[in-house]
């Protein structure tokens, strides 16, 4: 399988390199079709990521040049699937139908804090041993590491639920920043947006770019999304909510309140009254992340804010960031993010222009903790500020508008019961950049009081 991004515009750009170790993927079996994709619904999933496979996979399309899939709409558990507004939705398959699938796609999970049902994850390693394609689109990635199959792997997920996933599955390479993740016969994508990204790499893998951008087209989004060739990347900077009743909370927030001063890890430790040690260890137990590698990634964030809000030289931003020389925040900044600090202000103030009354010096402002490394990139739903939208495309591209009567659109059984559930949602814009085998720690959750949406 060819490791592609699908971001940008639909020509390929170097950028983009396949993987270091791509893995050995199995030969599909004989009674397994590779044209057939089955999306495995749960009860309790929002309604946007179940229907993204099916808008993709389930309509036929060849009159705009886009090859045919057959699509199984499977339950992963008995009785109707209740999704978002209370909406039940009946399946036409069930878990027996996946055993035909070449490809097999979660798009989402109810809850991250459930395990899936244990015949629907059999079903998912079957499908694996026999060479099916696995993806987990959003939260669906907790399915497939319930599996197992994520085990030893470089994997995305909402950058919300991404240090829960990490500290959940430890041996699975847990990145919030990436856009998706393809590991050659299991794929990963961030929240709600990326999934749509996603599944236009699997059809620019099969059936390549001209099909890729014809179906693009159709849904009106940009083949490739433009963030990626710009190097706009953007992190979270909201305090994570599972630390709020920890004793390090004070810590934490006394760190975020002092990124403009120079202070290392031992200082963090005494303040919170603990040996290095003892500190290191408490602070990776509740994070996934050394609390170095945590410190850099918040001053980094700051850095990235100033370029973006002020005027500030890259020498006098690196002071108010607390890196000790212009070198070092040129060093950490580029590991992070993927390019220098000048070129990263460049970049984006020629994608959005401001005005001087908008690059105002900014107040240090709470951040979430995040593993720093050496990728770049984000996950899905984490950017800061204004930023383009999944239907944005790059330079002059233009996106032909759909034609009358397009036959986009597809049936199922729906009905509103009586007394409709409120399933927990996991939504928001997706950014980032393909993943080339690489595994990074995770940030821990979003806002206390974040929005849905």
């Amino acid at each position: 399988m060819s490791q592609e991004s699908s971001s940008g515009t639909a020509a390929d750009t170097p950028s983009q390199a396949p993987s270091a170790s791509p893995r050995a993927i199995r030969k599909l079996s004989a009674r397994r079709r590779p044209e057939v994709v089955a999306v495995l619904l749960f009860s309790g999933g929002p309604i946007f990521e179940s229907s993204i496979p099916l808008s993709v996979f389930g309509i036929d399309r060849q009159d705009a040049g886009v090859p045919r899939y057959r699509l199984l709409v499977c339950a992963g558990e008995e009785g109707a699937l209740r999704t978002t507004g209370g909406l039940e939705l009946t399946a036409p398959y069930g878990l027996e139908a996946l055993a035909r699938a070449g490809t097999v796609v979660v798009p989402t999970w109810r809850s991250i804090s459930q395990a899936p049902p244990p015949e629907a994850l059999d079903a998912i390693r079957r499908a694996h041993e026999e060479g099916a394609r696995i993806i987990g689109l959003c939260t669906g990635a907790f399915v497939l590491a319930a599996a197992g199959l994520l085990d030893g792997r470089p994997a995305t997920t909402h950058w919300m639920y991404a240090p829960t996933l990490a500290k959940r599955y430890p041996s699975v390479h847990v990145d919030p920043r990436e856009l998706f993740v393809d590991d050659g016969d299991v794929l990963t994508s961030a929240g709600t947006a990326a999934g749509i990204d996603l599944c236009l790499h699997v059809v620019r893998t099969d059936h390549g770019a001209e099909a890729a951008a014809a179906l693009a087209r159709r849904l009106v989004v940009p083949p490739r999304r433009a963030d990626w060739q710009t190097g706009q990347r953007h992190m979270d900077r909201s305090l994570p909510e599972e630390i709020g009743a920890d004793p390090l909370a004070e810590v934490v927030a006394w760190a975020l309140e002092h990124l403009h001063e120079q202070f290392d890890v031992e200082a963090l430790a005494a303040r919170a009254y603990m040996s290095r040690r003892t500190f290191d260890r408490r602070f990776r137990s509740l994070t996934g992340s050394a609390p170095l590698q945590w410190l850099i990634t918040q001053r980094v964030l700051q850095a990235q804010r100033l370029l973006e809000t002020s005027d500030y030289s890259v020498d006098e931003v690196a002071g108010r960031c607390g890196f000790r020389s212009p070198v070092a925040l040129r060093g950490h900044f580029r590991r992070q993010l993927g390019s220098s600090p000048a070129s990263y202000r460049a970049a984006y103030r020629a994608r959005r222009p401001q005005d001087d009354s908008d690059r105002a010096v900014p107040p240090p402002e709470v951040a979430p903790l995040r593993r720093s490394g050496p990728a770049a990139g984000h996950g899905g739903g984490n950017g800061h500020g204004p930023a383009p939208g999944a239907g944005q495309a790059g330079g002059s591209q233009v996106l032909a508008a759909p034609a009358k009567g397009d036959p986009d659109a597809y049936s199922t059984s729906v009905r509103v019961p009586e007394q409709p559930g409120r399933p927990e949602v996991a939504e928001g814009p997706a950014r980032g950049r393909l993943r080339a085998g690489r595994g990074l720690g995770a940030a821990l959750p979003g806002p206390r009081d974040r929005p849905v949406g």
